[in-house]
């Protein structure tokens, strides 16, 4: 396995390069969640009831109401206006075009357009991350959400609408993958972790929680998507400023790129590196990679036996992942709370899981960190199922306690669940790969039967996840560790990752054994020099 990391340590593999690469990517992602979440600001629904042949400031009912209160032979229980309820004087999209009751399909049709987009782009969109760089293509996802939601403005009817909501769905989960893929492949193995879960956590965090505010403050949808469009300028400096991945170019045999790439580094970070180190590493990439595919794709994937497994697996943890969120946030929905304090107060558990995520995955490793948390996963949702689906009223501090709880493992999953991925699959094809990944939770957006099950009986949705979450921690056992291993770069590396572990191999065991092993080598030669 080509030690690039190696390589990266002698230009520097944590200095002003690497610094100026996470500010930027903590501006985007900062930005990438206001993008995300401005849809569902946008497309909030406000309190509502038919204001024909009621006077110009009827009292609000206690439930949205479409039809006239009033039925006569001119009005026929059709209601020609409505009256809103509008949160702290916010006017939203929905209001303004009146996509409620009759026409509320419109909305729905259009969110799921949305999410189509999602799933085709995270395909194409990774593919292109592997076939072109992950930098234009981050670049060009980041322009293109923020175009397809300056757009949106302009985009009044239906169908403009709906294309504009499909443009920016296509590229807008790319803006969080790419990044993510570009972190884990710039920084040395011991700093993956801790910048990874920085970079997303907090500022994503971040993002998600000041967006509505920022709406509420705006007081119009039209001006917050403005808003948030203007920092579209801060963009092309990470193209300029960072250059590209030199895991993906070695990859691709772009060897000339390669060089350029880490000449960049090294001027920047001030390191002084002569030319013949640069070709003596570039003669043991061309080597190492002689039997290597050239431009491998994802079906190749398929062709290497450990490394299906290994993404099949995968593909079932991205599965059960939607329908935990799903089932945790099933019964938060009934609280009532506004949306826009709803966006906020949902969010906030992002910020411990990530710092849980840093501490765990170094500390016991991926592999344990992952199978522990599936474990815990699995207790939470079955007591979710016995305390709360038989109670029809809840009072509402236990039902927030529950998310609270649900929803930090929820968090805390994925984020150990994303890193190590990035670190199992291979650089080739882990645009391609991840992608493929987040596509399956996407989709169950689409259609979610799941949740349908309570009709059956109550706690049935908790129950199948609880035996999915448990068949997901045992399958966990079947990877290999990547904790402080380098990148696989080829197919072949993929395959031969952790090929002598064990199921039961941990790294927090083989740390503890670290100390015995070295006490028993160095007694020889203690007793040897205690004879001389």
């Amino acid at each position: 396995m080509l030690e690039v990391d190696k390589m990266l340590e002698k230009c520097g593999d944590f200095n002003r390069q690497q610094l100026i690469m996470l500010l930027l990517s903590s501006l985007i992602n900062l930005l990438s969640a206001m993008h995300f979440v401005s849809s569902s600001i946008m497309n909030t629904v406000p309190k509502h009831w038919c204001a024909d042949g009621l006077g110009s400031g009827p009292p609000p009912p206690n439930i949205d109401e479409c039809k006239p209160f009033y039925s006569n032979s001119s009005n026929s229980g059709t209601c020609n206006k409505y009256h809103y309820e509008s949160y702290m004087g916010y006017q939203g999209f929905v209001s303004e075009m009146n996509w409620i009751c009759d026409k509320e399909w419109k909305l729905k049709r259009a969110y799921n357009i949305q999410i189509a987009g999602c799933v085709l782009g995270s395909l194409v969109m990774g593919y292109l991350a592997d076939r072109l760089g992950r930098v234009p293509i981050l670049v060009f996802a980041n322009v293109i959400t923020v175009l397809g939601n300056f757009l949106t403005i302009f985009g009044v009817n239906f169908e403009l609408f709906c294309m504009f909501r499909f443009l920016n769905g296509f590229v807008v989960n790319s803006n969080f993958s790419i990044i993510r893929i570009l972190i884990v492949e710039y920084m040395r193995p011991s700093l993956r972790t801790v910048c990874l879960n920085i970079c997303y956590g907090f500022f994503i965090y971040l993002g998600l929680v000041i967006s509505p505010w920022i709406a509420i403050l705006t007081g119009s949808w039209r001006r917050f998507i403005l808003l948030e469009a203007l920092p579209i300028i801060v963009v092309p400096f990470f193209y300029y400023f960072v250059p590209e991945s030199v895991q993906w170019l070695i990859s691709r045999q772009k060897y000339d790129k390669a060089i350029e790439s880490l000449r960049r580094v090294a001027k920047i970070n001030g390191r002084q590196i002569d030319d013949s180190v640069y070709e003596e590493f570039i003669e043991d990439c061309k080597l190492s990679q002689q039997n290597t595919k050239t431009n491998p794709n994802l079906l190749h994937l398929f062709r290497t036996p450990r490394l299906r497994r290994t993404f099949l697996i995968l593909l079932f943890e991205f599965l059960v992942f939607p329908l935990y969120n799903n089932t945790v946030s099933y019964h938060v929905n009934r609280l009532g709370i506004s949306p826009f304090v709803m966006a906020s107060l949902s969010v906030t558990p992002l910020l411990p899981a990530s710092l849980a995520a840093i501490i765990l995955q170094d500390r016991i490793g991926r592999k344990a960190s992952a199978f522990t948390i599936q474990l815990l996963m699995c207790i939470s949702v079955l007591v979710t199922g016995v305390v709360l689906s038989p109670a029809t009223n809840r009072s509402l501090r236990v039902l927030f306690t529950f998310y609270v709880i649900g929803a930090f493992f929820c968090y805390l999953a994925f984020n150990l669940n994303t890193l190590y991925t990035l670190e199992l699959i291979p650089t080739c094809v882990r645009g391609q790969a991840f992608g493929a990944l987040s596509t399956v939770g996407l989709a169950n957006l689409l259609h979610n039967p799941y949740m349908n099950m309570r009709t059956i009986f109550l706690p049935l949705p908790e129950i199948i996840l609880g035996v999915l979450t448990l068949l997901g921690a045992g399958l966990f056992l079947l990877l290999p560790e990547t904790l402080n291993r380098t990148l696989p770069g080829s197919l072949e590396d993929g395959e031969q990752l952790g090929i002598d572990e064990h199921w039961y191999t941990f790294r927090c065991m083989e740390k503890r054994k670290e100390p015995e092993e070295l006490d028993s080598s160095l007694a020889p030669r203690n007793e040897i020099a205690a004879v001389h």
